[in-house]
């Protein structure tokens, strides 16, 4: 049973916080009594009520509860032993500490207002109780909505990671077949740039995040496997600032925009081009900037809506 005691100290003070309220509320029904009086036996009673609950939620919970709070019959039970807890052995604390027949609830008191005092203790215990079981249940909602949300971007991640290394692979293994049998160094040259490659994105793939400068490394190696394929048609150069180099980015985030310019940009354009890739800080130094531009012929306006009006035909950025 592990106690987060900065989460009970954090329920003490607001409970503490609701005793006070509580005492004005009765000193407005008994201002015949001063108000530390009031708020002597609210204490006593609002913390003892705390207490048992805080205390007594530990070991009737269940790991499938939310918020760490009993859920069903266990919840209310244990709710209906804290009120009861807290008003009798409260009253008592309080006559003990504050003298019998001075306080607010009392031995000497009328029946009446015994009623009432009874009535305000359950009604506040019930309330205090549901307003923190609502606030651990929404707690653990919106934590399972976040981890849920993180899970399905690592997947998407995760998915187009699969979906660009073999489009990227085939590719090249295709221009290697060719190249084994026309131009042995190129395609030397190319299989030590794919070893390199797949080296990189193999070590990649165990981690959600890497530095900018792995990033960077990757790509590298991705430019120069396609450098090797095209030729003198593909130029290329990376800028990446020291003091940016260890920034956390995920794997693969900067791959599709280079693939995007060299599809749309380079390929269709007979003498190629330059693809420049650099980071920086923005202007108020708040973000930082990523971009990828070419010198290629550009994708026009209705290729792009076409390729957006077909999503299952392309990946990453179309």
């Amino acid at each position: 049973m592990k106690i987060d005691w900065r989460d009970v100290l954090r329920h003490g003070l607001l409970v503490v916080a609701f005793c006070f309220a509580i005492a004005a509320v009765i000193n407005s029904i008994w201002p015949n009594k001063s108000y530390l009086q009031h708020l002597g036996y609210s204490m006593c009673i609002g913390l003892l009520i705390w207490l048992v609950i805080e205390f007594g939620r530990y070991p009737l919970r269940r790991p499938t509860d939310p918020g760490g709070w009993p859920h069903g019959w266990r919840g209310g039970a244990l709710t209906v032993a804290g009120i009861v807890v807290g008003y009798y052995a409260g009253s008592a604390l309080g006559d003990w500490l504050i003298g019998g027949g001075s306080g607010a609830i009392s031995s000497g008191e009328v029946q009446h207002d015994q009623r009432v005092s009874l009535a305000i203790t359950v009604l506040a215990g019930v309330l205090g109780s549901y307003w923190f079981y609502s606030r651990g249940h929404n707690s653990a909602l919106a934590a399972r909505v976040s981890a849920a949300e993180r899970d399905a971007s690592e997947a998407r991640l995760k998915l187009l990671e699969t979906q660009l290394e073999p489009h990227m692979l085939f590719n090249t293994l295709a221009n290697l077949r060719v190249l084994i049998a026309v131009d042995p160094p190129r395609a030397i040259a190319m299989l030590d740039r794919l070893n390199n490659y797949l080296r990189a994105t193999l070590s990649g793939s165990r981690a959600l995040t890497h530095p900018l400068s792995a990033e960077f490394e990757r790509l590298g190696d991705y430019l120069a496997l396609m450098a090797v394929r095209m030729g003198e048609r593909l130029r290329f150069s990376l800028d990446l600032p020291p003091e940016l180099a260890g920034q956390q980015v995920p794997p693969l985030i900067l791959q599709p925009l280079v693939e995007n310019s060299i599809r749309h940009g380079l390929e269709p354009k007979v003498e190629g081009g330059e693809i420049v890739v650099r980071a920086r800080l923005s202007d108020d130094g708040t973000s930082m900037l990523v971009e990828a531009s070419d010198t290629g012929v550009g994708i026009d306006a209705a290729a792009a809506q076409a390729a957006a009006d077909d999503p299952g035909g392309s990946f990453g950025l179309g």
